[in-house]
This record gives C-alpha cells, structure tokens and sequence, in this order.
C-alpha cells in the first residue's frame, strides 16, 4: 500500500484538565493533567493509526515538552521522524468547567523555526520515497511564511510525493495555485473564500468545488457541512455523505479525524463516495468523546456500515 506521511511544523503537547467552575482571580482547582499529543498532522498520523493503518509523523521536537511529545507518540505506536529544535514544542491548555459544560482552549504560538531547521525538516520531506501520500496539515509557526511551504509542497511534488493540504486562509489558497494537490477539505466558509463569493444557494458548494477541480489545483475536493456531513467532488462527479444523528460531546478531533480516514482510503485507491464514507464517519465517531480525543476504530466502523446500507 501507499506510504503515508505528515508534516506538522507546529506541534503541541497538549494538557487537558477538569475544574468546577472558572471564575477571574480566584485559585481553580483542577483535575490532575492529561497529556496528548498535537498539531495537525500529528493527529491525523494518529488517527490514521486508530483506524489500523500507518503513517509517519515528521515535526520539530524541541526540551522537554518535545521529549514528552515524542514519548506520546511511541507510546501510541505512531511512527515519528523528528528533527531537533532549539525552542520548546509549545504547551497548550484546555479546561473543562464542570458547571457550565464548556471547553476552554487555551492555545500557544507555536515555537520558532530557524531556517536551518525548516531546511532539516524540507530534507526528511525530500528523501521519503516518490507516490507516498504527504499531509500537510496544521498551523505556521514563527519565521515561516507561506511562500516557504509552497516551496516545500513544489519540491516534494516534482519528487513524485502526492501532497494533501489541511490548512485555511491564506495558506491553502496558495498551495492551491501550486495546482494537482490530491485533497483539500474545506468548510463552506473557506471554500466561499476561495471562490471570492458567498455560497447561499443549494447548489453553490457543489459549483464552486468543480470550480477548483476543473481549474487544476486539486483533484479532489471534500466541503466539510457539519452536521450535514460532507460534499465530495473529483473529476468524475459529486457525492454527499450524511452522517446519522448523533449526540456530540465535542468535535474539536472530528476534522483530523476526517483527513486521515480519508487519507487511509486515498492509499487504498479507494473511489470517492468510499473515501468520503470513511471520512465522515470517522469524523463523526471522534464527535462521540469529550475533549481531544480522536476517532475510534470500532465506532467508526459503525458509523461507517451505517452509511454503506
């Protein structure tokens, strides 16, 4: 099967704790920490791995919040391939106040990579081998712009790597002028973005989706709807996928959980309306934990017979 690797360049080792109630000034007791790893194509590798498959994680590691970060991992049997950094991997916060229900995110900026650092992390990129599928997925850290992604997202391509790319803003609009990017996954607000216009109409999230795909940029297309699932398009037509009503606990793993199912069944050579299957329920299963958790196998392979009957 296809390799798989991702690319996080901001990753996190994240903390997550229980307290009463949150209140300004006051001591807030809290829970005893749990720790996981993150950033964005950690946790796709990850997810990739609840669901049975493999794939190798490359990221900065930097003191002992990268060691720890690292540990996690291995821990977890997911592949790491890491280069090391000068600043520490950043730390973040999320706290559950048990009196209201809600979730707060406390999020760092990510550490600092100096050029020769990002040049390490470009030459583990470099050398995996031609047709491996690479994620791109998460935020810019400090001191890397996105003209320097580009570079690297051209450079691995004319390598024969097949790029994924699961960012927003700025950043996917310009990994989409690159062009023959194997998925991008969007909300509707972001692909609005792309296109330079609102999508009101039922049929305007298809359009504009065909849009990138006949311009060459990508070669598929996948808009995240919520609770409504998800709309995928390829050359070869449009399918959209509704997952079946679920209580939600939190969805802050549902989109990476989604990239990496559907990153597992790109491997696989899967057809789209499979690939997309796979994605919203695993996507959806990852909706069924509190926290940060990510998908399971056997839920989403529930969530996922469900879809196929």
């Amino acid at each position: 099967m296809t390799r798989i690797y991702t690319l996080t360049l901001a990753p996190s080792l994240d903390s997550a704790t229980l307290t009463a109630q949150i209140y300004p000034e006051g001591k807030l007791r809290c829970t005893a920490p749990v720790f996981e790893p993150g950033g964005g194509g950690i946790n796709v590798a990850r997810a990739i791995s609840n669901l049975g498959g493999q794939a190798t994680a490359i990221f900065p590691a930097g003191g002992a919040t990268g060691e720890h970060l690292c540990a996690l991992l291995l821990d977890e049997r997911v592949a790491i391939d890491t280069v090391d950094a000068h600043d520490w991997t950043r730390q973040n916060l999320h706290v559950y106040a048990q009196s209201t229900g809600e979730q707060y995110r406390f999020v760092m900026p990510g550490a600092a990579l100096s050029d020769d650092e990002f040049r390490r992390l470009e030459e583990k990129v470099l050398s995996v081998t031609s047709d491996s599928i690479l994620v791109v997925s998460g935020s810019l850290p400090p001191g890397i712009d996105v003209s320097k992604l580009c570079a690297l997202v051209r450079a691995a391509q004319k390598s024969g790597i097949r790029c994924i790319i699961d960012s927003s803003g700025e950043a996917l609009k310009a990994a989409l002028e690159i062009g023959n990017i194997e998925l991008v996954k969007p909300n509707q607000k972001e692909l609005g973005a792309l296109v330079n216009r609102d999508l009101t109409q039922p049929d305007d999230v298809r359009k504009a989706a065909q849009e990138i795909i006949d311009s060459g940029k990508a070669k598929r297309v996948v808009v995240s709807l919520g609770p409504q699932g998800a709309l995928g398009v390829d050359a070869g037509g449009c399918v959209q996928v509704v997952p079946p009503p679920l209580k939600s606990q939190s969805t802050v793993g549902a989109g990476d959980s989604m990239v990496g199912a559907m990153t597992l069944k790109l491997a696989q050579d899967a057809p789209l309306l499979d690939m997309v299957r796979f994605g919203v329920a695993a996507g959806s299963a990852a909706t069924l934990n509190q926290g940060t958790r990510l998908c399971s196998l056997e839920s989403t392979q529930k969530i996922y017979h469900y879809l196929r009957n």
